[in-house]
């Protein structure tokens, strides 16, 4: 039974769809100032939906991951599980994540919960086996859970505050996949699968890189000064922009090597950061 549960665990991705359904909160207490129920299945709902989104995405790539060392022993290429066993748990999941939305929130909450996983599965994971510009259209699927939350609320989802928060997930997720495909790329490579450093030399990966992080703070600069209020908070999060800037910075142009992993981590949590801290300003607003 621990082997079956460390099975979902890993097809589904928890440790990704647990951020996914965070966003989704945070656009949901970004409307109503306050946390309820309503709020919690909302986050269940999506975490679900995301959750069968990963297992198709294993089941999809089955035959990629297999090639490459990093992925080799995911758990349908090392036969812990059939692929058609996998794609079942992903209907399972799907169908209870519907559910949940469908009984507890507006039903544009689950329309665009499919539109996420629409634009996950069937834009950017085919997508990326041809182009190693997938990244940009797959980016959605960062910008729509916070909207989900937010129309899930009853909000218009062309909110100008809404619009600003999704803009900075979808702009993030770009450096965000950049960064994995500069960690990995030469398994990419082995697998037959376009990767940036096919494309350009290691010079221009790393401006390229550091243009679209410098983008990225600047719609967090636009979030924290539009839509935060607290002043604490709007500090913090300078704060911790500051460090994030001046090391990848140092890292880009100070140090012979561009230190990928450690700035991927550290993007990372200033998504993170920016969730939590636009769910407590949401809250101390109220």
């Amino acid at each position: 039974m621990k082997e079956q549960i460390k099975i979902v665990y890993e097809l589904a991705k928890v440790r990704i769809s647990l951020p996914i359904a965070l966003s989704a909160v945070t656009g949901y207490v970004l409307f109503t100032r306050h946390m309820d129920a309503q709020g919690w299945l909302l986050g269940l709902g999506v975490f679900f939906m995301s959750c069968s989104s990963s297992v198709i995405n294993h089941w999809q790539e089955r035959r990629t991951d297999a090639q490459m060392i990093r992925t080799k022993n995911r758990p349908i290429p090392s036969g812990r599980i059939s692929a058609g066993n996998a794609f079942l748990i992903a209907v399972v999941l799907a169908v209870l994540g519907s559910g949940i939305l469908y009984v507890s929130n507006p039903v544009m909450a689950l329309i665009l919960s499919w539109l996420t996983l629409f634009f996950y599965n069937a834009v950017y994971t085919p997508l990326k086996k041809v182009s190693a510009f997938a990244v940009i259209p797959g980016s959605m699927v960062g910008a729509l859970p916070p909207i989900i939350g937010w129309t899930g609320a009853g909000g218009d989802p062309t909110a100008e505050i809404i619009l600003l928060v999704a803009s900075f997930f979808f702009i993030g997720q770009i450096p965000h996949f950049w960064l994995l495909l500069l960690m990995f790329g030469e398994q990419y490579k082995e697998a037959k699968m376009p990767s940036l450093n096919q494309i350009f030399e290691e010079a221009q990966i790393k401006r390229v890189t550091y243009a679209w992080v410098l983008t990225t703070v600047a719609s967090a600069f636009l979030v924290i000064f539009f839509v935060i209020g607290n002043q604490l908070i709007m500090f913090l999060l300078l704060f911790y922009i500051f460090y994030l800037l001046s090391s990848i910075s140092m890292s880009v142009f100070a140090q012979k090597e561009f230190k990928v992993r450690a700035s991927f981590y550290k993007l990372n949590f200033l998504y993170l950061f920016m969730m939590i801290f636009l769910i407590v300003d949401s809250l101390v607003k109220s």
